[in-house]
Formats: C-alpha cells, sequence, structure tokens
C-alpha cells in the first residue's frame, strides 16, 4: 500500500492509500490544504486537530452544499423528462383545414354585375350612336 505525504496548513502528513488512488488522495489533500490555509489567514496558527477538524467541516459544508444542489438540478430534470414523457405520449392532434381566400367573398358576383353594367351601357350606347356608313374600299379615302 503506497504512502502519500501531503501538506494540510502547512504541516506535512503521510498519509496511506490503496494503489492507484494517489492521485485522489492529493486531489482531496489539496481541498482540505485550501480550507486550512483560509483559517491560518484568519486565525493564525491553531493547534493541528482543530485545524484539521474546522477545515474538514468547512469542506463538508460546501459538499453539502453542493449536494442539495445536485439534489435540486435532479429534480428539476426528472420533472422536465417526465413532461417531455407526457408530451411524446400524446396523440397527434386531430390536422385541421386552413383555407385561404385569393379571391375575397363577393368579389365574382360583384365583377359579374359590372360586366352585365358594362354590357348594357355599350348596348344602349351602340343604339344612340348613328349607323355608320359601308366602309370603302380599300385604298380610297372616303367622300372622293
Amino acid at each position: 500500500m503506497p504512502a502519500v505525504t501531503v501538506t494540510i496548513g502547512g504541516r506535512e502528513f503521510e498519509v496511506a492509500c490503496q494503489e492507484g488512488e494517489e492521485h485522489y488522495l492529493r486531489a482531496a489533500a489539496g481541498l482540505l490544504d485550501g480550507e486550512a490555509g483560509v483559517l491560518v489567514g484568519q486565525m493564525g496558527r491553531m493547534p493541528e486537530g482543530q485545524l484539521l477538524l474546522m477545515s474538514g467541516l468547512m469542506l463538508a459544508d460546501k459538499t453539502a452544499g453542493l449536494e442539495e444542489k445536485l439534489r435540486r438540478a435532479e429534480a428539476a430534470v426528472a420533472e422536465r423528462d417526465a413532461k417531455l414523457a407526457e408530451l411524446k405520449d400524446r396523440p397527434e392532434p386531430e390536422p385541421r383545414t386552413v383555407e385561404v381566400g385569393i379571391v375575397p367573398p363577393g368579389l365574382p358576383a360583384a365583377v359579374e354585375a359590372a360586366a352585365r353594367r358594362a354590357e348594357a351601357m355599350a348596348e344602349r350606347l351602340e343604339k344612340s350612336l348613328p349607323q355608320e356608313e359601308e366602309a370603302e374600299p380599300a385604298g380610297r379615302a372616303p367622300g372622293r
């Protein structure tokens, strides 16, 4: 079993760990040393046991806060997953027919009525005009 020397709060400790776990032990000791450094900076030198206890409690507090955040995030993800599953399980909505009118309603009837009036006016105009003489042969001016 390998032994790793770590420094926490300016003090060295030799700690045993499983083969291949040295990296994790150093990382954990680095976190504890970070908290111990804050304490030493605020309070100065303190007994080893108290330094380690306070550093451990500060890390535990941070860990508890992160675990609570993780629980809330997992609950939110589970809620969204449930909502997504509910939406996926819904039947497809019935298709709706949407008619888009190209010609406004009533326009064909209005155009037809206008055409009848125009034809009637043209007919009255034709009746009121004098009848033209027969057309002259091509090339000759009328009246010559």
